[in-house]
């Protein structure tokens, strides 16, 4: 049984059509998607296609000559597709190359002329380390993100009231604010003295005690960590925002997360981490519209019910269903 779907990547066409063979002749895995070249930014073909088909393998073949722009593909798929495995291949006499390409997020480095067994070996290694991270996924906290498809739908109400509600059935929830502009404190009544930006700027010497006091208690016993109070919200590296809520997902049962009508990298890489997305809307054209758009933007198959949609229905419009909705939104 092909337990993987892996997309190849190689600056050589012969060596496509190769490592297609190879990864196929594993019988663990099924290559979906060749691409010549490595992607040079977010918008590139290449990374639309791999959010496309949503591989659980890329696969970065390389020559000596191209590591530079290979490692930089590795870096930009890592950052903008994190939940995905990747295995470097090149000559393995550019200990430079191994090193970069590790860093950049490759979580194999295997010779470019490596046989359908050691791809297989690899596999199999990659399977136990899903499996493990399974297993400590389960004893892990959630992780809910709030979006809104556009300005003034009420992503921050439902987001506040979603984690006040889980604090008074559950305890132990976090909640943070990583809107443009960060309203939460206004909802929760609460003056924090330390956010968002504290934390990530102290990731090197977290700990539990140092993250309870970055966090400000409301009521309930809820936790919040504050947002930005001036409009310049800041963009976070995907790694440091994933190293922070495995910290949150660590100390708490719940986070919830306020994008508000953020949608950005740091926004995408949020909602790869989490368990569940909840995109609120209007029934209003503009905000049905945009929350479709949002669900493309995040990528996700449309079989996929980790995206979700919240109708804000303060007024009810005669003939219009909740099929509509659906339809209108792939939600």
């Amino acid at each position: 049984m092909r337990t993987f779907k892996v997309a190849v990547l190689s600056d050589d066409r012969d060596q496509l059509a190769i490592l297609k063979t190879r990864v196929d002749g594993t019988l663990a895995a099924e290559t979906v998607m060749q691409q010549r070249g490595f992607p040079t930014s977010s918008g590139d073909m290449t990374v639309r296609e791999l959010q496309q088909f949503r591989p659980d393998v890329i696969v970065v073949d390389f020559s000596a000559e191209r590591a530079d722009s290979a490692v930089a593909g590795i870096e930009l798929i890592h950052s903008l597709l994190p939940g995905i495995s990747i295995f470097a291949l090149s000559p393995l006499n550019q200990p430079l190359a191994i090193i970069n390409a590790m860093r950049a997020g490759a979580c194999e480095f295997l010779d470019r002329n490596s046989s359908s067994t050691v791809l297989l070996e690899a596999f199999s290694r990659l399977s136990t380390s899903l499996q493990k991270r399974r297993v400590a996924n389960a004893e892990r906290g959630k992780l809910f993100t709030v979006l809104s498809a556009k300005g003034g739908c009420g992503a921050t109400t439902v987001a506040v009231n979603l984690a006040l509600s889980l604090q008074k059935e559950h305890g132990s929830v976090a909640l943070v604010d990583l809107a443009p502009l960060g309203h939460t404190p206004l909802h929760l009544n609460a003056k924090p003295n330390f956010g968002v930006s504290d934390a990530v700027h102290n990731l090197h010497r977290m700990d539990a005690t140092l993250l309870e006091g970055f966090m400000t208690e409301c009521q309930g016993g809820l936790r919040l960590l504050a947002g930005v109070n001036v409009p310049t919200a800041p963009s976070f590296e995907p790694v440091d925002l994933a190293q922070l809520f495995d910290q949150l997902l660590t100390h708490y049962k719940y986070a919830v997360v306020d994008c508000s009508n953020r949608t950005d990298l740091t926004s995408r890489c949020v909602c790869d981490h989490s368990d569940i997305v909840l995109v609120v809307a209007q029934t209003d054209v503009a905000s049905l519209w945009s929350a479709g758009r949002i669900r493309e933007f995040l990528g996700q198959e449309p079989s996929s019910h980790k995206v979700q949609l919240v109708i804000n229905r303060f007024r009810k419009i005669a003939g219009f269903s909740d099929d509509d909705v659906e339809s209108a939104t792939m939600c």
